[in-house]
């Protein structure tokens, strides 16, 4: 089955520009309770996910950074500690099996590796509990 159906276009998907903030990174993340967000450089290309860990990590190794002077650290200044690999929009649900592992959710880029949205771990997860219920009738 092709993954189209499970998308959740990019305009309905939470994501930040590189040129953002960890403050705004922060906020957003809370506003919408998410663990981590998409990243996307000034082409709409997919260039990674920030995540809630990265942020720490961040906090933690910058002394003296407080919350005031986030809002003058820029994301693309934060290591990313995961790579949420991308699949393309053409891709089947078998090749989101291993990603769903590890990943909350898989990034879809189309062939000109412009995001164009996510799928959940949560549908793959539904997608293959579906199909073991109908191989066992």
């Amino acid at each position: 089955m092709n993954i189209a159906f499970f998308l959740v276009p990019k305009n309905e998907v939470v994501y930040l520009p590189m040129n953002s903030t960890m403050r705004q990174a922060l906020e957003k993340m809370e506003h919408h309770r998410y663990t981590a967000v998409p990243l996307v450089d000034e082409h709409g290309k997919y260039v990674g996910t920030i995540t809630e860990g990265d942020l720490l990590w961040k906090m933690k190794n910058t002394p003296g950074l407080t919350f005031i002077d986030t809002a003058r650290v820029m994301i693309k200044d934060i290591p990313l500690r995961m790579n949420n690999t991308p699949v393309r929009v053409n891709a089947e649900m078998e090749d989101l099996l291993s990603l769903a592992i590890v990943q909350n959710f898989v990034p879809v880029v189309d062939d000109g590796e412009i995001f164009i949205g996510i799928i959940r771990r949560s549908e793959i997860i539904e997608y293959y509990a579906t199909q073991c219920n109908y191989l066992k009738k």
